[in-house]
C-alpha cells in the first residue's frame, strides 16, 4: 500500500508518506438532517444531503537514526520537511489529490482539515494525526442553467418617451362660438399667455378659416377668430401635441 497526496493544481508538488498509517485508515460519511420540532407532534428529521466525508489516520514520521527501519516503506524523508509541507497545505487550504493504493483504492480531492504532531524519544521521531475533508467545488447555477430567461431591461429612447406622452388618453375639444385662443390656453395650460402654442400647432387650420371669411390672415389668431362666424358642417381635425387633445375646427 502507498499513500500519496498531490496538489490538484500542480501535480509536481506531491508527498508520498514514508511510513504507512498506523493500524487503519478511517473513512467517515454521514447524512445531514434538518430537524423541526412540531407542537404536539414531536421532532421530525428530513434528509438534506450528504455531510462532509472525512479520511483520517494516525502515523509516525521516523527520525534520521531510523531511516533504514523496515517500517520506512518508501524513501525516507526528514520529518521536519514533511511537517512543514503538510502545515503549509493545511494553512493555505490547498486542494489535494489523495491517493491510497489498497483495499479497492481511494482517489479523491481533499483539503487538510487538521494535522497534529508530537515529538517523542531522542531520535527525532514524531507521531501525528491527520484528517482530510473531501473537496467538492461549489457550482453556482446561472439563470441559463436553470432554464430561466433573464428579464430584459426595458429601455426607452427619447423617441419612445415622446411617443408615450402622446399615447395617453386623448381628450377632444370642439371649437364653439365665442372661443378664443387665450381662453383655450387658459383651460388646458393654466395660462392664457400660452395661446401661441395652440396657434403654432394649428396654424394651417386657423389661417384657412380666416381666409374663408374674407380676412387676409388671422393676425396670428388675434382677430375675431373664425370660430366666431357661423360655421359649416365641414370640420378639420388637428392633433395638438402640446395638450394631448384633439382640437376640432369648424371651417
Amino acid at each position: 500500500m502507498e499513500v500519496t497526496v498531490k496538489e490538484a493544481a500542480n501535480k509536481k508538488s506531491s508527498l508520498r508518506f514514508p511510513s504507512l498509517p498506523d493500524k487503519e485508515i478511517r473513512v467517515k460519511g454521514n447524512a445531514k438532517y434538518q430537524k423541526y420540532d412540531i407542537i404536539k407532534q414531536g421532532v421530525f428529521a428530513f434528509p438534506t444531503g450528504p455531510d462532509i466525508r472525512t479520511y483520517e489516520w494516525d502515523g509516525y514520521l521516523w527520525g534520521r537514526a531510523r531511516k533504514k527501519m523496515s517500517t520506512i516503506h518508501t524513501k525516507w524523508l526528514d520529518p521536519k520537511s514533511v511537517i512543514k509541507k503538510l502545515e503549509n497545505w493545511r494553512d493555505k487550504g490547498t486542494v489535494l489529490n489523495l491517493i491510497i493504493s489498497a483495499g479497492g483504492g481511494i482517489n479523491v480531492d481533499v483539503t487538510i482539515n487538521s494535522f497534529e504532531y508530537k515529538k517523542f524519544g531522542g531520535k527525532g521521531d514524531y507521531s501525528y494525526s491527520i484528517s482530510f475533508y473531501r473537496y467538492r467545488p461549489l457550482k453556482i447555477q446561472t439563470t441559463k442553467d436553470l432554464g430561466i430567461d433573464k428579464k430584459k431591461k426595458k429601455t426607452t429612447t427619447r423617441t419612445n418617451l415622446k411617443k408615450s406622452s402622446t399615447d395617453k388618453k386623448k381628450q377632444t375639444y370642439t371649437i364653439k362660438t365665442g372661443d378664443c385662443l387665450w381662453n383655450i390656453a387658459k383651460k388646458f395650460y393654466g395660462s392664457g399667455a400660452d395661446w401661441k402654442k395652440i396657434y403654432d400647432a394649428n396654424k394651417t387650420a386657423i389661417e384657412k378659416a380666416a381666409k374663408k371669411y374674407g380676412h387676409k390672415d388671422s393676425n396670428q389668431g388675434g382677430l375675431d377668430i373664425p370660430w366666431n362666424y357661423p360655421y359649416d358642417t365641414v370640420k378639420e381635425v388637428r392633433w395638438l401635441t402640446h395638450l394631448n387633445i384633439l382640437i376640432i375646427w369648424y371651417l
